[in-house]
């Protein structure tokens, strides 16, 4: 089994569209948890404010295999295939870590590079697993959240759980 932590976007009907993905995830992988959910600005392009969570569940699937499913459900979302990268979504899903998998091919990269940079993805994680061992950085999650600049990229914590289903933590 592998734990496997999964950072959704969404900036187009964020409530809904989280709802149905939050939905989607845990009927796919039972035992799915929920960080709380963040409003933030959109990073890389203008546009309306984005909500975001991360999800992690166990799973003896493959990653191609659980990248499959989660894009399964960015379509179930609305998200076409072909959406371009920095403009608005529906939905979002990206992997961010697969166990201690280390990956560097075309299309997956694991751990996300990008974690560490980027506060929607790295906040939220460490809501969820703040002493998580980051596979390639040996810092831990919590570690890098405390020393990433929160004040220069501020997430906002909604009130209410987003998404709303059982196994959301600090909600």
């Amino acid at each position: 089994m592998f734990r496997v932590f999964v950072a959704a976007g969404s900036n187009v009907e964020p409530e809904r569209h989280l709802a149905v993905a939050a939905s989607a995830l845990a009927a796919a992988f039972p035992g799915t948890c929920f960080s709380p959910a963040y409003r933030n600005r959109a990073v890389g392009f203008e546009g309306a404010d984005f909500v975001n969570w991360v999800a992690t569940f166990e799973t003896g699937h493959s990653v191609r295999e659980v990248r499959a499913r989660l894009q399964a459900v960015e379509t179930l979302c609305g998200r076409p295939r072909d959406a371009p990268r920095w403009a608005p979504r529906t939905m979002d899903l990206d992997i961010l870590l697969y166990g201690d998998l280390v990956c560097d091919e075309p299309g997956l990269k694991l751990p996300r590079p990008d974690l560490p940079r980027r506060a929607y993805m790295l906040g939220p994680l460490a809501d969820l697993a703040p002493d998580l061992r980051h596979p390639t950085l040996g810092a831990t999650i919590g570690e890098l959240w405390a020393r990433f600049d929160q004040a220069g990229h501020p997430l906002i914590r909604l009130p209410t759980p987003v998404p709303p289903v059982a196994g959301t933590v600090g909600g």
